[in-house]
């Protein structure tokens, strides 16, 4: 999940501290030239940090303007709107992560709920007013005993104008084939949240097929959450009148393999990449090729074929994969040496 925020140390300490998220894959500072479309017809300069939790999920990229100060959305941002409106993460035991954030202060939206799915879940909001649904999973790479009992990024939820044109960019080309869940109504579970009182379409999609690659592992399963009001008539793009990388939750990231053939099966199902690094990016300490498309109200999704991971910059020891079989997993010992990285508090 990529983090638009106006202090990457600061509001990392918190994820760190309330989520878990402690790992440092990369962090650099550079321009953003092929996001010009995006920045306001301007080059822009930005920091950006990869952080991850060893127990499995995905990671976040928080990402911080140097060259412009970061923007908040001028209207508060309500349950219905368009865009990424939360971010989920996955806990090994809810009850357990609901009381680690009460106890340490954290600001707790609701109470702890279960989904129209059967899950149990509730909504957290980090000092920046981004909101988080932490909920209950299974699925983790490891147990590194922290105390939140969180893992990391377990998916979204997403606001959209109509489910069944999202359902095109969800299920036919991001591979969300699986219905969990398909709900209308007024629910109970959604109260704390602004107009979460009111009616909405949503459905919670998942993959039956279990994801290949080399880090499949330790991302694992996901989830995604389309969210549509069915009584609001104000609904409006999370990031109006805004740039990507402005406050708030940017972009949803898939790594990926085989970029080429993904670019051309998003052109032939009218989902055009919008950017590509074409060849590779190098951010000093990792590199790859990313692109990105827009699903049908503008919510940008991010691919990112992997090519080198760094292990202990210090000792110039990296991953490359750019010659490993696409399906292959990296072996769990390999995976785990990322964990070195970890910051202490």
């Amino acid at each position: 999940m990529g983090i638009g925020v106006p202090n990457v140390q600061e509001i990392w300490k918190w994820y760190r501290k309330f989520l878990g998220i402690n790992v440092r894959i990369f962090e650099e500072a550079a321009e953003a030239p092929l996001m010009i479309d995006y920045t306001g017809d301007k080059v822009q300069a930005r920091t950006a940090t990869l952080a991850l939790s060893m127990d499995g999920g995905g990671g976040f990229e928080i990402w911080q303007y140097t060259s412009r100060n970061t923007e908040k959305a001028k209207f508060e941002i309500q349950l219905g709107d368009y865009g990424l409106y939360a971010c989920k993460i996955k806990s090994r035991d809810i009850v357990q992560s609901f009381q680690h954030m009460k106890t340490n202060g954290a600001n707790l939206i609701s109470e702890i709920h279960t989904s129209p799915s059967g899950l149990k879940h509730f909504y957290v909001k980090d000092p920046n007013g981004n909101i988080f649904n932490v909920i209950e999973s299974d699925d983790f790479f490891s147990n590194t005993s922290h105390s939140s009992h969180c893992g990391g990024v377990y998916g979204s939820v997403i606001g959209v104008s109509d489910i069944d044109k999202s359902l095109k960019v969800y299920q036919d080309i991001l591979g969300y084939d699986k219905v969990l869940s398909d709900e209308t109504g007024v629910f109970k579970d959604l109260k704390g949240l602004k107009s979460g009182e009111t009616q909405f379409r949503r459905v919670l999609l998942t993959h039956s097929k279990e994801r290949k690659g080399p880090f499949s592992k330790l991302l694992g399963s996901s989830q995604i959450e389309l969210i549509q009001s069915l009584e609001r008539t104000d609904c409006q793009k999370i990031f109006k009148d805004r740039y990507w990388g402005d406050w708030g939750f940017i972009h949803l990231c898939f790594d990926i393999q085989g970029m080429d053939s993904l670019m051309e099966e998003c052109k032939a199902k009218g989902f055009p990449f919008t950017v590509d690094s074409s060849n590779s990016f190098d951010m000093g300490e990792a590199a790859g090729r990313f692109s990105y498309i827009e699903d049908p109200d503008g919510t940008l999704i991010e691919f990112v074929e992997t090519h080198k991971v760094p292990i202990m910059k210090k000792f110039g020891w990296y991953l490359n994969l750019k010659n490993r079989k696409p399906e292959k997993d990296l072996p769990k010992w390999m995976i785990k040496t990322m964990g070195l990285n970890k910051i202490k508090d």
